[in-house]
């Protein structure tokens, strides 16, 4: 997923008071490059319900970068340093809350707070809370900065079949020994945000994320991918008493680079003596939307993307370029604490400009129309706590794709997954999950050949993530990943599985 998608995930876990498991989503969302004021005070908020009082005062401060979340982070930091025990501390915090004119509410509740503390300890001196509200002005201005590196293992890097097969693609049926090769890599990410503006509720950011993959051998470099991405936009949020409405906007382009390799030896591909490697690499970029409103039981939310995908240039071979539309909605509901229901509705076109489209006989004959697919899905979503600091959930989805032109590379895709996630302590978190589809291809073949019969396929994959924080800036995190596909076109047919440990800093 990406980074807002671990973001809006733990604040569905959140309302559903999973807050290990929210906590959780909310770092994935931060090692994606999200980083800002509002994901710090909502995982602050995770924090104190888990009952992580020093952790929440760091998220809390952190939050105070951003004036429209200032006021309810004094209350909260008023509340999370009575917990805490240090009264004084609270006081201090709960004065700012109660000197401010935005809030009635927090005002109000905020004397009552003061009251009770006068109860229990003499008033804190007026000067000393005053110098102490000017120390906590932020001294690093409104950059924020994470990244991560580590060392991985992976035991099929071109994505190779493992058995030999008949390639059924060539006219001369030659039978092909694909070539498994594994090896050690560095995955490496950065991510930088800067907050430019700020209006009531509303913040403008710059952002930028690199992510990549590199492999120390040099007989694997074909293997090396990278991703840089620059992005600007504002983000909106306003909570209510039991309402909540989030609003984000950005436009981002991205730069992809990596190898087109051939799967059976690694070796850049060629089209009559002419090397196509670079056929993958391409330019993206267009605007996207994500609205969420939510009240104590119900939640809905939409989502609104275009894109252009620009590749390389070819001159031998048909280029990938298209276009990219998508529009998503979604509502949910709890019915209890520690359950919910949530039904989404998907969908997406890709629509390409130079590959032409596939006749029912599997051929790509010059002068068809150029590719058009439409995706259209529905998933069911359902999560249960078990206990405070686990949780599990089910997910079930249908994706149907349509091939616009005669419906030769048309399917349907059903698929089942499920998550299980556990908070072993204050600093240790656990997360299992796995995913299985079938899909199913009414009229194409495999190897795009009609000898070779009905294509057939079907995936799997499964992952393990572990992380434990070892000093307010540094988690060391551990995950392993595999992933099988099954066809009879052999030609995509693999088994792959990859292994990391790294170490991850934040500020």
């Amino acid at each position: 997923m990406s980074a807002e998608q671990y973001f809006s995930d733990a604040n569905r876990l959140f309302r559903d008071d999973l807050y290990w498991a929210a906590l959780l989503r909310y770092r994935q969302a931060m090692d994606g490059g999200l980083n800002t004021p509002l994901l710090h005070y909502n995982m602050a908020v995770a924090h104190y319900k888990a009952r992580q009082h020093s952790l929440a005062r760091e998220s809390f401060l952190k939050a105070l970068e951003d004036p429209t979340l200032r006021v309810i982070t004094h209350y909260n930091l008023g509340l999370n340093a009575y917990a805490l025990g240090e009264t004084e501390e609270a006081l201090r915090w709960f004065r700012l809350s109660r000197d401010q004119t935005r809030n009635e509410v927090l005002q109000k509740y905020s004397v009552i707070a003061i009251s009770r503390i006068r109860d229990e300890k003499a008033k804190p001196d007026e000067f000393e809370i005053r110098v102490r509200e000017r120390a906590e002005k932020r001294s690093f201005g409104d950059l924020e900065l994470r990244a991560r590196v580590g060392f991985g293992a992976d035991d099929n890097v071109f994505r190779s079949p493992d058995q030999p097969y008949i390639d059924f693609s060539d006219p001369l049926r030659p039978i092909i020994t694909p070539k498994v090769q594994s090896g050690t890599f560095v995955p490496v990410s950065l991510a930088a945000k800067y907050r430019i503006n700020s209006l009531p509720y509303e913040g403008f950011f710059v952002d930028y994320r690199l992510a990549g993959r590199y492999y120390l051998d040099k007989e694997l470099e074909n293997g090396n991918e990278y991703l840089h991405e620059l992005g600007f936009g504002s983000e909106y949020f306003r909570r209510e008493d039991e309402r909540e409405r989030s609003v984000y906007s950005a436009f981002k382009v991205a730069r992809h680079d990596e190898t087109y390799y051939d799967p059976d030896d690694g070796d850049s591909r060629n089209v009559g003596g002419i090397d196509i490697g670079d056929r993958m690499n391409y330019l993206r970029y267009g605007p996207e939307v994500v609205v969420r409103q939510s009240h104590e039981r119900l939640a809905f939310g939409a989502k609104i993307k275009g894109q252009l995908w620009n590749y390389e240039k070819q001159e031998t071979v048909s280029e990938y370029d298209h276009e990219f539309f998508q529009l998503g909605f979604y509502g949910q509901y709890k019915f209890t604490d520690a359950s919910l229901f949530r039904i989404s509705l998907d969908g997406y076109t890709r629509r390409f400009s130079d590959r032409p489209s596939f006749d029912l006989d599997g051929r790509q004959r010059t002068g068809n129309p150029n590719i058009r697919y439409d995706y259209y899905s529905i998933e069911l979503t359902a999560r249960q706590r078990i206990i405070d600091s686990m949780w599990f959930g089910i997910d079930v989805k249908r994706t149907d794709r349509a091939d616009k032109y005669v419906g030769y590379y048309s399917y349907t895709r059903d698929s089942i997954g499920f998550e299980f996630h556990w908070a072993a302590g204050d600093r240790f978190d656990l997360g299992l999950s796995g995913n299985y589809s079938i899909y199913d291809y009414p009229n194409a073949f495999a190897f795009h050949e009609p000898l070779a019969g009905s294509r057939t396929q079907e995936g799997a994959n499964a992952s393990i993530f572990g992380s434990y924080q070892m000093t307010q800036h540094l988690t060391l995190i551990g995950e392993a990943r595999s992933h099988e596909t099954v066809s009879n076109d052999t030609r995509i047919q693999y088994s792959r599985s990859q292994y990391t440990l790294g170490i991850r800093w934040s500020r």
